[in-house]
């Protein structure tokens, strides 16, 4: 593990600043005040991922269009929901919800969850990036592994989320080697159950491994029965406090 620090919890030891990432929220419909919430000045947000029914749906939805809406007034970078069902998921279908996306909700990239990791696969997820940008060309692409991935996936995204899982693993995880040879920038964390009073340490374990885009909650995912993600964590203030306060040196 590498030697500790007093770098502060908002920042990462190449001077890069932690922000979070948010996986999805629950519609806004059924969650308003924590939409809301994502577009009050000064949270350190690097983008919000817009789910509206595993994907655009199919039809646009007033509710979602006017929460994109608000967080892209406010400078935050909003992310359609892509799903490659581990690569099973057709090419049509997937350049149909894209389209949806940005003609629906102007959306400014994509998460691509689900995405699989072997190298055999780096081809047709390629493909679908080199699409993306053709439609979108300033389109942020972040794949959604959730563990580490063969490193030419790298070469083809903005950013790879690179653990997505209880904090009972992250806790003892270990970056892959590779990852050293790209910037904090390109790795995202998302960790639930993640209890208040490890808060610090597993924004230490990100900064250790290399990753300045997090999502760190403690809701859990009750034995795969619920999504984790889907409301904001008991601690929102105080991890917003710590990541906002975080000064780069």
């Amino acid at each position: 593990m590498p030697h500790l620090t007093s770098t502060p919890a908002g920042t990462t030891g190449t001077g890069l600043r932690t922000a979070l990432g948010i996986p999805g929220y629950a519609h806004p419909l059924v969650a308003p005040a924590q939409w809301a919430e994502l577009a009050r000045p000064g949270t350190p947000l690097d983008w919000v991922v817009l789910d509206v029914a595993a994907g655009p749906g199919t039809r646009p939805d007033p509710h979602c269009l006017e929460a994109a809406g608000r967080l892209r007034d406010a400078g935050v970078r909003v992310l359609g929901h892509l799903d490659l069902t581990y690569g099973a998921r057709s090419f049509g279908d997937l350049l149909s919800d894209a389209h949806r996306h940005l003609d629906w909700y102007g959306v400014d990239g994509f998460l691509l969850d689900r995405c699989p990791t072997e190298r055999t696969a780096l081809p047709e997820v390629r493909r679908a990036i080199t699409t993306l940008r053709a439609i979108s060309g300033t389109a942020h692409i972040v794949l959604g592994h959730g563990r580490h991935p063969h490193p030419g996936y790298a070469e083809n995204a903005d950013q790879l989320v690179t653990f997505s899982g209880p904090w009972s693993d992250y806790r003892w995880s270990q970056a892959a080697e590779w990852t050293a040879d790209y910037p904090p920038d390109r790795f995202c964390h998302f960790v639930h159950g993640v209890p208040r009073g490890h808060l610090d340490e597993a924004l230490r374990i990100a900064r250790w491994q290399g990753a300045a885009t997090i999502y760190f909650t403690d809701r859990t995912d009750r034995d795969g029965r619920v999504d984790p993600w889907e409301t904001m964590p008991g601690y929102w203030d105080d991890i917003v406090s710590r990541l906002g306060t975080g000064v780069s040196e």
